[in-house]
């Protein structure tokens, strides 16, 4: 109990803002609860950490890279979001099959079957697969009532503002050594965009006028079915293998070896329930985030319960209505200027991923790998047999995998026979 100290607390508290623009980011952009979104964060962290023994200091937050698919499944004809939930729930559950295997298999293999340039092409779709979705909430697409209020050219003037603050916080708090402040460009960006929304008189306050101050979020329940399971699922690779990257980073700064104690085993497994638990309830997936990495560095305080705490803040908060209800009045152009930045982050991040492990693209198997997923994943592509789909994202995961082992068989025996 020594550790639940006020210093401590402070720190926590700080680390769940540090977490909480991203995190809410998602059921902006998806449509579920803000309170169900921020309760399951905090659930999903405290889970994490009974399942790796107390030892890794994470915090879970809300993954973008099911974004896609929640989307696509809650948009298309008869699809809604307790059916993308059902796809997200199946997903947790291979994050605990994944975690079985590696609890006799060694990490090499998996890297053999998913290299980066499989897992770079995949990482870039899930950015660019989004980029529709953050141009339609710029200019006012997917809201006629603000678009009526001020116009196209309003809403991209909202957004690209929105978009100059997270660009500016992020690159000049770096440079005066606010690394802590240049941590925070989407809370900030929020925060910015919002204000000039209401100035901007777009904003309804009825519903933060109506919201309660103390009450429960909106929990409700998955719907499962084949083509929810078969858009969303794969979904878990590009996760699963993400999470590797993340647990690494977080062992290099705190100085210990995660993946042999308490085992990355136990931290799949961990990302899994809290993933699986989620959707169960009404909430997005949870997943690692660098983040939260970048926090931990930056205060120089391992202690895990530090995560603990700001668990328990989000829970809190999600009890909290009128907290929740004035999230959900940011206007899309607000949203839609932050996503312009985050999707093409993520776009870049696979790229990174390419570049950082020198990905030679004038191998033709490599570069053949490459095109295919690319094309195939946003050419529109899409396989159906009876319920059955698979496009998208999963398509194009599963096309990578089958490629590479199917053109550098001989290689990945080889090396596996080492």
């Amino acid at each position: 109990m020594k550790d639940l100290n006020g210093k401590n607390f402070i720190i926590g508290f700080q680390q769940m803002f540090v977490m909480f623009g991203a995190t809410v980011l998602v059921p902006l952009l998806t449509g579920l609860d803000v309170g169900v979104t921020l309760f399951t964060a905090g659930i999903g962290t405290l889970l994490f950490h009974v399942i790796t023994k107390f030892k890794v200091p994470v915090f879970l937050g809300s993954s973008f890279a099911f974004i896609p698919g929640i989307i696509a499944v809650s948009m298309a004809k008869g699809g809604s979001l307790p059916e993308a939930l059902g796809g997200v729930v199946i997903a947790g559950l291979l994050y605990i099959v994944v975690a079985v295997i590696f609890r006799f298999v060694r990490v090499q293999t998996l890297h053999k079957i998913l290299p980066p340039f499989v897992t770079g092409p995949m990482i870039i779709l899930i950015g660019l697969i989004l980029a529709p979705v953050a141009i339609s909430n710029a200019n006012g697409t997917n809201s006629a009532a603000v678009v009526e209020m001020i116009g196209v050219n309003g809403c991209w003037f909202i957004a690209l503002c929105t978009f100059a603050v997270a660009v500016f916080v992020k690159i000049f708090f770096a440079k005066v050594g606010q690394k802590f402040l240049s941590m925070l460009p989407v809370l900030f960006a929020l925060v910015a965009g919002y204000l000039l929304s209401i100035f901007m008189g777009i904003v309804d306050f009825t519903t933060v006028n109506e919201a309660a101050w103390i009450g429960l979020p909106k929990f409700s329940l998955p719907v499962f079915s084949t083509r929810s399971i078969s858009i969303i699922a794969p979904i878990a690779i590009v996760t699963i293998v993400e999470h590797f990257g993340d647990i690494l980073a977080i062992g290099n700064v705190v100085g210990k070896d995660f993946f042999k104690d308490p085992g990355i085993h136990r931290t799949l497994m961990g990302d899994g329930l809290a993933t699986s638990l989620s959707a169960m309830i009404g909430g997005p997936a949870n997943t690692t985030y660098s983040e939260n990495t970048g926090a931990v560095a930056l205060t120089g305080n391992y202690n895990p319960i530090i995560m603990r705490i700001a668990a328990v803040c989000a829970i809190v908060l999600s009890l909290v209505p009128k907290f929740t209800a004035i999230i959900s009045t940011i206007p899309v152009p607000v949203i839609g200027g932050i996503s312009i930045l985050l999707f093409g982050m993520i776009s870049s991040i696979g790229i990174k991923n390419m570049v950082d492990n020198k990905v030679d693209l004038t191998d033709p198997k490599i570069l053949m790998t490459c095109a295919a997923m690319l094309v195939l994943g946003l050419g529109g592509a899409k396989f159906t047999i009876g319920n059955f789909e698979l496009e998208g994202l999963g398509l194009a995961a599963i096309v990578g995998v089958l490629l590479n082992i199917i053109l550098n068989f001989k290689e990945i025996r080889r090396k596996q026979e080492k």
